[in-house]
């Protein structure tokens, strides 16, 4: 037996926005809050949300506090707008930082206490208000995920929040509205659903369901990523990537993941550091320890991302694997290494210590020692 989450509606493609205050009226939102960043505020985006929600009747409050990764303080301040403008909906526009953020505010306006409680699996035990999340990023997948990451900056650790409740209610996909994503946070979101896919697909809870979209995911990433980064404005490129990280979502919101997000969640708490990023550095390093434990899978990997494995051993068209993710990487601009980032081997083992508490690495493929994830982040200097 196995479990399959997702938002009971699910709204894809060019003008998919303008349905938003539709879904909020079905919903029973008469009063938004409508969780966004700044700079979304300032390209307008929110503002248009903001004037679809009154076209159906629903009022709005904006609250744009948000940190790119989001904090117990952010999640916070949110609550208390939420309360004191007595809202009955929060609409969630953005990527990955607004929509977990919003999650929290949520999860705690049903449930009380702080945010600090639901760290881990499904403790909540009341429903979020009703949820809508507008995507505009190509990469998260949180607009219809079970999962939440949100910063504790006292003991400077993202913490990994996995319950079933905080399931949007609807999610938007809209590529139209991705098409201002910068260069840099275009590659790195790209990666973050590579890595969504890759680690679902070696996961040791995939099932046929989740393995058909993560493939299909990795697929799509390989093909249009690099367009997507060539060219901001290139529709199609922009519409196939908002599929795969959807299908990235769909996978990894039933299979999990892995080692991969269980030390990138370390990097971005320690150091404030971009999600996406520390994934695809992380990526191949944490590929090439797992091939061991499930080779095959990575020789789909190799297939999928357009890699020839005629006439090669098992092994040798696994490793063809992790070098297509650091050759995909190396194109798009991700830096090369850890050193980058300013990461410092020092606090390597701390790093590695609250990795190895991470729920995401329940359910990799290959366990590992606290000194063998030290090598692992070492690899990836």
């Amino acid at each position: 037996m196995y479990s399959y989450f997702m938002p009971t509606v699910n709204l894809m493609g060019a003008g998919a926005v303008s349905e938003v205050g539709k879904q909020a009226k079905i919903l029973g939102g008469s009063k938004a809050l409508v969780v966004t960043g700044k700079v979304l505020i300032s390209v307008g985006i929110a503002e248009r949300v903001v004037s679809f929600l009154k076209e159906n009747g629903v009022d709005t409050v904006l609250y744009d506090d948000v940190n790119p990764n989001p904090t117990v303080e952010n999640v916070e301040k949110g609550l208390s707008l939420y309360k004191k403008e007595n809202c009955n909906i929060i609409v969630a526009v953005g990527g990955g930082s607004p929509i977990d953020c919003a999650k929290g505010i949520g999860l705690v306006a049903s449930n009380g206490g702080s945010i600090k409680d639901f760290e881990g699996l499904d403790k909540s035990k009341n429903p979020m208000p009703p949820f809508i999340a507008v995507n505009t990023t190509a990469g998260t997948a949180s607009e219809m995920t079970r999962f939440t990451i949100i910063t504790d900056t006292d003991r400077q650790v993202k913490m990994a929040i996995v319950d079933w409740h905080v399931t949007p209610n609807v999610s938007i996909n809209d590529p139209e509205w991705m098409v201002s994503m910068p260069v840099s946070l275009t590659a790195a979101t790209g990666m973050d659903a590579l890595t969504h896919a890759v680690e679902a697909y070696v996961s040791t809870i995939a099932t046929p369901v989740t393995d058909s979209a993560a493939l299909k995911a990795i697929e799509l990433v390989s093909q249009y990523l690099r367009p997507a980064v060539a060219n901001g404005e290139n529709m199609e490129a922009r519409d196939k990537m908002a599929y795969a990280e959807f299908l990235a979502g769909m996978a990894f919101n039933n299979a999990s993941l892995g080692y991969v997000h269980a030390m990138a969640h370390q990097l971005g708490g320690f150091y404030d550091l971009p999600h996406g990023i520390c994934n695809a550095v992380l990526l191949p390093h944490v590929a090439r320890f797992n091939i061991l434990a499930c080779p095959e899978r990575f020789v789909d990997i190799a297939i999928a991302m357009g890699e020839n494995a005629e006439s090669l051993s098992t092994m040798e068209a696994a490793e063809k694997a992790s070098e297509a993710i650091q050759k995909l990487s190396k194109d798009i601009g991700i830096p090369p290494g850890l050193k980058e980032l300013s990461v410092k081997e020092d606090d390597l083992p701390i790093l590695t210590d609250n990795a190895m508490k991470d729920a995401c690495g329940l359910t990799n493929p290959r366990k590992a020692t606290k000194e063998e994830i030290i090598q692992i982040y070492k690899n990836a200097m």
